[in-house]
């Protein structure tokens, strides 16, 4: 009887565990598909609705597939909201924004990372993740009125104002990344003749491309998402991104749900076509920095 015990001991906690690891999956399992479901199915009725016509977007029923196909929707909102301008300027803003971003906020974070011993460098990165925590609606008016008095009302202003207020979250990133990366590679470098500012573009900056990439994907959809600053900074209304044209247009889109909806599409695409190509680099970016950070 003695011997028997570690084995029926063995035997009843065995099936417990196993139960618990199954609903603890299951119930994980449910709630992400619970949460792709809220996601998917405004997805589909804005894909459906933008290929019916006007008849067929006012029926009534949302989930019919449209039958006719119709593009008269593309087209129509294509030609009220000038889509190509609002396009290219949104373009603009965002690869400016992207570009800063990456390289600002690259050279920020190697020269903390490096001199994090110096009481101005440690100073300095708590003070940019302080900014984190500072709303862009709280600024808003200070910011207007400088946009203006150093005739920044336009989009270029927008570009740095992205910039600026991407960075505290960029710098977190891509010093948790550094911290990965080994000193002995720099130390070559050196030896071997380079400067600092050669090793940095010919060492480190290529080893961070996994973080670039999802710092990059980062300021690019709240930059080409972003609708508050553009309406508030831009002055010219002909220079205005797709967010705020689309506003700008929504009384005349109230009766016409499949040219408003082919709108929407078509300003959320660029955004979700550079999501799919770039979420393996994102997710690889994110773990690698939390796991060697």
């Amino acid at each position: 009887m003695a011997l028997q015990q570690p084995i029926v001991g063995r035997t009843r906690v065995a099936p417990a565990s196993k139960n618990f690891g199954g609903r603890n999956r299951w119930s994980t399992t449910i709630i992400l598909l619970l949460c792709a479901v809220t996601v998917l199915i405004p997805l589909y009725v804005t894909v459906v609705t933008a290929f019916k016509t006007t008849s067929q977007a006012v029926s009534g029923n949302v989930f019919a597939l449209p039958a006719p196909f119709s593009v008269d929707g593309f087209v129509e909102a294509w030609n009220l909201t000038n889509f190509p301008q609002a396009f290219g300027v949104s373009v603009f803003i965002t690869a400016g924004t992207v570009a800063g971003v990456i390289l600002l906020a690259a050279l920020a974070s190697y020269a903390i990372t490096r001199n994090w011993n110096h009481r101005f460098f440690r100073g300095s990165f708590y003070y940019l993740l302080a900014a984190m925590f500072l709303p862009f609606p709280a600024v808003a008016l200070p910011q207007i009125q400088m946009s203006g008095l150093f005739g920044l009302d336009n989009p270029v202003g927008v570009i740095i104002l992205h910039v600026m207020f991407q960075l505290s979250f960029s710098i977190l990133l891509f010093t948790a990344f550094l911290r990965s990366i080994p000193g002995e590679l720099e130390e070559s470098a050196r030896i071997d003749g380079a400067s600092t500012w050669q090793t940095f573009w010919r060492v480190i900056f290529p080893l961070l491309a996994p973080m670039s990439a999802t710092v990059g994907i980062f300021a690019f959809l709240a930059s080409w998402n972003d609708f508050m600053m553009p309406s508030l900074i831009i002055s010219d209304p002909a220079m205005q991104t797709l967010p705020v044209v689309q506003k700008i247009f929504q009384t005349q889109f109230s009766n016409n749900y499949n040219v408003s909806f082919a709108s929407y599409l078509m300003a959320m695409a660029p955004a979700l076509i550079a999501y799919l190509f770039t979420q393996r680099w994102v997710m690889e970016g994110v773990t690698q920095g939390a796991v060697k950070g």
